[in-house]
């Protein structure tokens, strides 16, 4: 029986996981391969697993921690693919603010279930803004814990996944290729725009040749760890919404997204990332706000459907804040909204220290 292979796709809050796994599905699809995804976050209600069910694909969620420390769970999800969908690739994507990946997931997987699953090697995404900010050296919008946080995640990657170069112009685009070289000898370093698509096929076919995968296992201080994840405030809600005339609901996330901009910028509090997804009858979409200095991004996934007057509302926020002032600001900006929003679930907290159920210290040779 051949094995499924199982594709890591880590990296930094905002860096574009989601939206690059669902390019590299879909072009997988059409190539006849049947492919799977499993997301994970602190809680539940997550606008990943929205995304990527909105463009058609089966999605299972580990919730309440990361991988490394729900890790069983990880296994249980991998076991219902295989049970029910006999997957070719199964790409699974850990919390933004988790690292020692390698160690904690891949290492034991390769260990204990090398008979069930072929590894690819460990993506590790990043964004140009972050990346800037992480190889300058200079004063930061976030803590040196958080930093610390970064840097870890590329060090311990097999390939480095330069994303949103479609923002970039080709002498900027060599210029953030050269530095990551330089600090990471050795890593390739696959440049990708998961927006327009460029570079996802360069991308799909190194993670799908039999590359050594997990070759790195940092060292982590899991004191530093932890306070860079504490540091930051995390929210998922989920918002009945209703009005009594139809509702454009690409302008409306849109400016819901500007409103916590600004909102955030006030308090000069750095966004990491505040994502929604909305879905109203023939209608689905995603919105991004992945810096207190940027522009809100809204896509509609499939056909853009004709204005109505209710939508279900996922909103994920996590940013440079305490959850006491994380909490009225989400629940300010939703009450002003301009239409009646009764918000159904919410979880606002600090993630707590990572407590993996493996942690290896070499590396295991895959089987």
């Amino acid at each position: 029986m051949s094995k499924a292979r199982l594709v890591l796709v880590g990296g930094f809050l905002g860096a574009g996981k989601t939206t690059l796994m669902a390019q590299a599905g879909r072009r997988l699809a059409a190539q006849g391969r049947q492919v799977g995804f499993i997301t994970n976050d602190q809680a539940a209600q997550l606008v990943d697993t929205e995304l990527l069910k909105q463009t058609g694909f089966d999605v299972k969620e580990v919730a309440g921690a990361c991988f490394c420390c729900k890790f069983d769970e990880l296994i249980g999800r991998t076991d219902e693919f295989l049970a029910e969908r006999k997957p070719d690739i199964l790409i699974s994507e850990p919390v933004g603010s988790c690292t020692d990946l390698s160690a904690t997931v891949l290492q034991p997987v390769k260990k204990f279930f090398g008979d069930r699953f072929r590894v690819a090697p460990f993506s590790v995404v990043t964004d140009p803004l972050r990346l800037r900010m992480a190889l300058s050296g200079k004063a930061s919008v976030f803590t040196d814990s958080v930093l610390y946080i970064y840097g870890k995640q590329l060090e311990e990657a097999d390939i480095i996944v330069l994303n949103k170069i479609d923002q970039l112009t080709p002498d900027e685009i060599n210029e953030l290729k050269a530095a990551l070289a330089k600090k990471f000898p050795g890593t390739p370093v696959v440049a990708v725009s998961a927006i327009t698509g460029d570079g996802i096929d360069a991308w799909l076919e190194l993670i799908q040749q039999d590359r050594p995968a997990g070759t790195r296992i940092a060292e982590i201080d899991y004191d530093t760890y932890a306070d860079g994840e504490a540091v930051l405030g995390w929210l998922n809600a989920s918002v009945k919404l209703r009005s009594q005339a139809p509702v454009e609901w690409r302008g409306f996330a849109f400016n819901l997204l500007r409103a916590f901009k600004d909102e955030f910028s006030a308090l000069k509090a750095e966004v990491a990332h505040v994502k929604l997804s909305l879905n109203a009858p023939g209608t689905g979409l995603v919105g991004n706000l992945t810096s207190s200095r940027g522009m809100p991004f809204v896509l509609v996934q499939g056909k853009k459907g004709e204005p109505t007057a209710e939508a279900l509302l996922i909103v994920n926020a996590r940013v440079h804040i305490t959850p006491e002032q994380l909490r009225p600001v989400v629940e300010k900006v939703i009450s002003a909204c301009g239409i009646e929003a009764r918000i159904e679930t919410l979880e606002c907290f600090s993630p707590g220290r990572p407590k993996p159920t493996h942690r290896f210290k070499d590396v295991v040779a895959q089987a």
